[in-house]
C-alpha cells in the first residue's frame, strides 16, 4: 500500500476492512480517511499501530464496530528489526539515544528469554492511560513515566536474520505485548515494525476496496451457530434460545448466512448480548 486512497465506494455495508497502514500515519489518520471514503463516521479500529509501524489495521464499519473489542483481544503477529547496543527514549528509532548497551554474546538466547509468559514493562510512550492521560502525552509534557510490568505471552519468536547488531524477528504474541519492549529488554530498539496478523485477519486480506461482510468475518472470531427461521425471529426480539453448549461467545447466523446476534450461555439458556437484525 503506497497510500490510503480517498475515492468513494458505491455502496455502504456493515463489516470490516483490512488496511495495510503505511508508515508515517497514525491509526486515527487511517480511520479519518476511511470515514470520508466510505461516507460514514461510524468507523473504528482494532489495535493501535504507532506512526512508524506498517501493516494490518482492522477497521470496523458501522455495525462492525460492535465486534472490534473481540478482535483487539486476539493474537497478533509482527515482523520487526531490532538494533542492539543502543537504548532510545522511545524504544524505537524515532527517539533520542539515551544509553549504550553491550550486545549479547548469545543473541538467540537473549531473545529466547522473551518468549512464553513474561512480565513486561510497557514502553513509556505507549497509549496506556495513567490518571486519565495517555502515557505518551505525559512524556511529551516532560513527566517521568514508569508503567508497572504486567503479564503478557509471546507464543513464538523466530530470529530470521542477524546482520551485525541488527536482528530481524517474527513474533506471535498476546494482545497487550509491546515489541518495542522486547527490543528494549534485549538491549536495543526497534528500527522497523510491521504487523502481519490480527487474530485471523492477515496482511493478504488488505484492500481499500473490499468490505468483509459481518457473516463472513465472524468465522474468524467466534464459534458459529446456524439458526433456523424460528430461532432467527426469537433472537430478533432479544429472546433467549436453547443453550449453544459453548463456554465462549457464539456468533449466530441466519439461514441466509447473515449475522443475527452474539449469544452467551447463561443459566441454561443462550442469551443475546448483541443483536444485529
Amino acid at each position: 500500500m503506497t497510500g490510503v486512497q480517498t475515492c468513494a465506494l458505491p455502496i455502504l455495508i456493515n463489516g470490516f476492512q483490512v488496511i495495510d497502514k503505511p508508515s508515517g500515519m497514525t491509526s486515527h489518520d487511517v480511520v479519518a480517511i476511511a470515514r470520508k471514503r466510505l461516507g460514514t463516521r461510524k468507523i473504528g479500529h482494532a489495535g493501535t499501530l504507532d506512526p512508524m509501524a506498517t501493516g494490518v489495521l482492522v477497521l470496523g464499519v458501522n455495525a462492525g464496530t460492535k465486534l472490534l473489542q473481540y478482535i483487539t483481544a486476539g493474537k497478533k503477529r509482527y515482523l520487526a528489526t531490532v538494533k542492539l547496543g543502543q537504548l532510545t527514549s522511545t524504544d524505537d528509532k524515532e527517539g533520542e539515544v539515551i544509553a549504550a548497551t553491550e550486545i549479547p554474546t548469545d543473541i538467540a538466547e537473549a531473545f529466547a528469554k522473551q518468549t512464553g509468559k513474561i512480565m513486561q514493562r510497557p514502553s513509556s510512550v505507549s497509549a496506556i492511560r495513567i490518571d486519565g492521560k495517555r502515557a505518551y502525552d505525559l512524556v511529551r509534557e516532560g513527566e517521568n513515566v514508569e508503567i508497572p510490568a504486567r503479564e503478557v505471552e509471546v507464543y513464538d519468536l523466530k530470529i530470521l536474520d542477524i546482520r551485525g547488531n541488527e536482528v530481524d524477528i517474527d513474533v506471535s504474541c498476546s494482545a497487550g505485548t509491546y515489541i518495542r519492549a522486547i527490543a528494549r529488554d534485549c538491549g536495543g530498539h526497534l528500527t522497523s515494525l510491521r504487523r502481519t496478523e490480527v487474530g485471523k485477519f492477515t496482511i493478504d486480506q488488505a484492500s481499500e476496496e473490499k468490505i468483509i461482510p459481518m457473516g463472513e468475518a465472524v468465522n474468524a472470531i467466534f464459534p458459529i451457530r446456524e439458526l433456523d427461521l424460528l430461532e432467527t425471529n426469537e433472537v430478533k426480539f432479544g429472546r433467549s434460545l436453547n443453550p449453544s453448549g459453548k463456554s465462549e461467545i457464539v456468533a449466530a447466523l441466519t439461514p441466509n448466512g447473515e449475522l443475527a446476534a452474539l449469544l452467551e450461555d447463561k443459566a441454561g439458556r443462550a442469551k443475546p448480548i448483541s443483536v444485529f437484525l
